[in-house]
């Protein structure tokens, strides 16, 4: 899933619930059991009618059933935390010119975790090899973190339209 295919599903108290496809946030509207918190510029048009996508999608009833308090770790999400950015020459670019470089490379143990992997195009990402940033004369332009579910949506949000989300509650 790209990121112009997610919707973000909040809680009916606008609590972070997690991502799903467009596809599945359409069922769910259809369904009546959310409601379009923000649309996308996104269009789906049938045969005789044009929907808008939604962007952002709040469940219309509570539920008991916790959410994961964590971002989870994960190929899309250390990009959408990276913004699509090489994190060592700075270029943006599309999910598919990016790998994930580990700083302290797996042959020298380096965890795979948040701290330590990072967006990286296949230029860069040849370029340093199995060494560290030191060793081989690069310099990262952000320093890699775990973020909290809030920080991931603003980040998220901030990409994809421009705007946070207490811009989106405060619509």
């Amino acid at each position: 899933m790209s990121s112009l295919d997610t919707v973000i599903v909040l809680s009916a108290g606008y609590d972070f619930m997690g991502l799903v496809s467009w596809q599945r946030a359409m069922l769910l509207l259809f369904n009546g059991k959310v409601e379009v918190v923000k649309e996308s510029d996104r269009v789906v048009r049938t045969v005789s009618r044009t929907f808008r996508v939604p962007a952002v999608i709040r469940l219309l009833k509570f539920f008991r059933r916790m959410y994961h308090r964590e971002v989870p770790f994960s190929r899309k999400n250390i990009l959408i935390r990276d913004e699509h950015v090489c994190q060592y020459c700075g270029r943006e670019h599309s999910s598919p010119d990016l790998t994930l470089d580990h700083i302290i490379p797996k042959v020298q143990s380096g965890p795979n975790d948040w701290k330590n992997v990072v967006a990286c195009c296949r230029n860069c990402n040849v370029q340093k090899g199995g060494r560290t940033p030191r060793q081989a004369g690069m310099s990262l332009i952000r320093t890699p973190f775990k973020p909290t579910i809030m920080e991931f949506i603003n980040i998220y949000l901030n990409r994809k339209f421009g705007m946070n989300l207490n811009d989106i509650l405060n619509f």
